[in-house]
């Protein structure tokens, strides 16, 4: 079965890690499908009605994101409001379309992961400030997976280092 990749990078091609990971995907198209939001939406109109058929033919979505400002890309924040919809997404009987679904985030930190812990620059773990997605996710009664995280790019921005992620973040894939 494959895994839906929803990406949601403003600047794709711009990134380093993302983009990296995209192009790693797109080598194993039995494998994985990549939808890239702001490829798709760059008006940010989404379609709801597609995009909730398409999350309807996986057992397996990971949403792929650089996580900045103790939050996501308005983009990915607008397509859960607007495609986990009542009566699709929870709150009625022919609801819950994404129950039992596997579901996971896929994120690079611009900061070393010791800094997310309390005592340092930003008191809490990431498994902590990513609460609300796992709220979220619960509430629709996904099976909400942990995270994968690549740390650092504002201070390891080398080729080598994101080479690094690349069989890490791919191997995560694989465990879901």
């Amino acid at each position: 079965m494959k895994t839906l990749v929803i990406v949601t990078h403003p600047d794709i091609e711009g990134s380093l890690v993302n983009k990296r990971w995209v192009e790693e995907l797109k080598k194993y198209p039995e494998s994985y499908v990549v939808h890239e939001l702001y490829k798709i939406y760059p008006d940010e109109k989404i379609d709801v009605q597609a995009e909730q058929q398409l999350v309807e033919q996986f057992d397996k979505i990971v949403f792929q994101f650089p996580y900045y400002w103790f939050n996501c890309p308005g983009l990915f924040k607008k397509w859960l409001d607007e495609v986990l919809t009542h009566g699709w997404a929870y709150g009625s009987k022919s609801g819950y379309k994404v129950a039992g679904k596997k579901v996971a985030l896929a994120i690079s930190a611009g900061v070393d992961e010791h800094e997310y812990r309390a005592g340092e620059k930003y008191k809490y773990t990431l498994t902590e400030l990513l609460r609300p997605f796992e709220l979220s996710f619960e509430y629709i009664r996904a099976d909400y997976r942990p995270f994968f995280a690549w740390y650092g790019i504002e201070f390891n921005a080398t080729r080598e280092w994101v080479e690094k992620s690349v069989p890490l973040y791919m191997q995560f894939l694989q465990s879901l």
